[in-house]
């Protein structure tokens, strides 16, 4: 793809139409979280498809882990937007998530049909596959994001304050003190490598925006509170989760379960069992809110809930995409934006810490049995590589067997 000047908008060069039948498949076939996808992303649209070269890519994916939110799901937005314009980054989207959101709202119905079923063996089974879970995602992200004493300094700090202050806003903090943190403790760390972006859209465009998603982001809260109608709770929580989640999908474990499990929407239960549901699904893990959308008592639910929280939840990523995209060359070369971000990631390994012992351990680990079961899945996961669905069905079975010895 030849370069664009930064500001101006690339003209696209394919159908939408070749965009969604390709991410369809990807969205069928992906698993194994967005480290992989992001694997298969290159496979196929730099060494198969050529719609990139290999530092464009690259320049892509540093984007997207700059911003917070999906970073596979943004990616393949980015790649749709210069394939096909706006409508392929909106088909890129669609057909990567529409695999993954069916099977959830599914599980989601499945559930309720079975009435009760969040205390069955099966379900806890489900919990205590997420324990082993987000323990290899804190793992993981603890060695690339905090490796250093400071960065883990800010992960540890982070953890503590999340659990001593167990709210939406100790989070944000604890994000917003992991940027500061950094800017004052990692300044010194090498520069990121940079590449040249051949991406770009219009600087309007992109500050349009920009001006939409913190317009968004600020005003949702004071407007759900004015109104008092319930979808529109719903659209406050799930936009500010996918607002703020840095450091990929498990991170918005911790967000969401305090956005809708201490206002009694969904049993904290049924809440762990739908993410452990979660990994045996290809595609992108944020696809769990359209699980939580359909699961939830309060109308709206069932498929309008799943849409709701579903659109709610990646709107960020779109605005963000779109929005950083012509100012991205600028700002990555600051060394005091990247000093910021290095803490901003250790801040969220921490966030995903204190979620590995509250609320997935303590709703999981509830006797000898689980803790060996979790063990072994951990095993699977880190030493076997596993694939996580596979890890799941076993748990899912060994809690069965757990409940009836």
């Amino acid at each position: 793809m030849p370069s664009n000047p930064a500001g101006s908008s690339p003209r696209p060069t394919g159908r939408w139409s070749e965009v969604l039948a390709v991410f369809l498949r990807l969205g069928l076939t992906s698993f194994g979280g967005p480290v992989a996808h992001l694997g298969f992303f290159r496979e196929e649209f730099v060494n198969r498809r050529r719609w990139l070269d290999d530092r464009a890519y690259a320049d892509l994916v540093a984007l997207c882990q700059f911003l917070p939110g999906p970073a596979s799901s943004q990616v393949g937005i980015a790649v749709g937007l210069s394939r096909a314009g706006y409508a392929g980054g909106f088909a890129a989207w669609l057909g990567f998530t529409l695999p993954s959101a069916a099977a959830m709202v599914a599980f989601a119905y499945a559930i309720d049909v079975l009435g009760g079923a969040a205390g069955s063996g099966w379900l806890h089974g489900l919990k205590v596959a997420a324990v082993a879970v987000v323990a290899q995602a804190v793992l993981g992200m603890m060695r690339s994001l905090a490796a250093d004493r400071e960065r883990a300094t800010i992960m540890v700090a982070v953890a503590a304050l999340v659990l001593a202050v167990p709210s939406a806003w100790a989070q944000v903090g604890g994000i917003v003190l992991g940027g500061l943190s950094g800017l004052l403790l990692t300044r010194d760390a090498a520069p990121a490598d940079h590449a040249h972006l051949p991406l770009s859209v219009g600087r309007r465009t992109g500050l349009w925006c920009l001006v939409m998603f913190f317009v968004l982001l600020i005003g949702l809260p004071v407007l759900a509170a004015s109104v008092g109608s319930h979808a529109l709770d719903l659209v406050d929580a799930f936009y500010r989760a996918g607002s703020l989640v840095f450091g990929g999908g498990h991170v918005v474990l911790p967000l969401l379960q305090e956005a809708v499990v201490p206002r009694g929407w969904i049993s904290n239960d049924a809440f762990l069992a739908g993410y452990g549901a979660a990994q045996a699904v290809p595609g992108p893990l944020f696809t769990f809110a359209a699980y939580l959308g359909a699961a939830m008592q309060p109308a709206p639910s069932g498929v309008g809930g799943a849409l709701i929280c579903l659109i709610a939840v990646f709107a960020p990523s779109f605005l963000l995409v779109v929005g950083a995209l012509p100012f991205w060359e600028a700002l990555r070369r600051r060394p005091e934006v990247q000093a910021a971000l290095r803490g901003v990631n250790a801040a969220v390994v921490g966030l995903l810490l204190a979620a590995l012992y509250h609320p997935v351990w303590t709703s999981a680990i509830a006797g000898r049995g689980d803790f060996a079961l979790a063990a072994a899945a951990f095993l699977l996961l880190m030493m076997w590589k596993t694939a996580p669905w596979a890890v799941v069905v076993l748990c899912a079975a060994g809690g069965a067997l757990l409940a009836i010895v």
